[in-house]
């Protein structure tokens, strides 16, 4: 599983460099095909393509039509493109979605089990600070034996 915050910097032409304890993982588990998207544009959303293939095989199941299908998958093609990890464990980013996710030298890469997710540092502590954890949180989580 993919979990934790690693610091790691976007280069001068675009790149992530994946941190070591996650590329490793995506590596050995998944290989160096990714899906770099964004449903939001606020973060980039990094997953391995077998994952994201996962996703698109519940898109295709009915109905297919769905308003919120189409809307999901304009997002994410917009933002998205397929990627290839480098030797060293790089990733390019898109530069309409590195503007849009404010994305430019330090960033926080996250674990989502599943996926990593990008942030600008800033932008994520303001939503940390806007959405703080609350007992409500803490009792839906309880309910599902978390």
């Amino acid at each position: 599983m993919l979990r934790g915050n690693f610091p790691a910097k976007i280069d001068a032409q675009g790149r992530i460099k994946i941190p070591t304890a996650h590329r490793k993982l995506i590596e050995d588990k998944y290989g160096p095909e990714l899906y770099v998207t964004s449903v939001s544009g606020e973060s980039v959303l990094i997953y391995p393509m077998s994952q994201w293939e996962e996703i698109e095989a519940k898109l295709l199941e009915p109905p297919k039509m769905l308003p919120e299908k189409v809307k999901f998958l304009r997002h994410t093609n917009y933002y998205g493109q397929v990627s290839t990890m480098d030797k060293q464990g790089r990733v390019l980013i898109q530069p309409h979605l590195r503007e849009a996710a404010q994305i430019d030298g330090d960033v926080a890469v996250m674990g989502y089990l599943t996926y990593l997710q990008v942030w600008n540092i800033e932008r994520f502590q303001d939503l940390l600070k806007a959405e703080p954890y609350t007992d409500k949180d803490a009792a839906a989580l309880a309910e599902l034996g978390i």
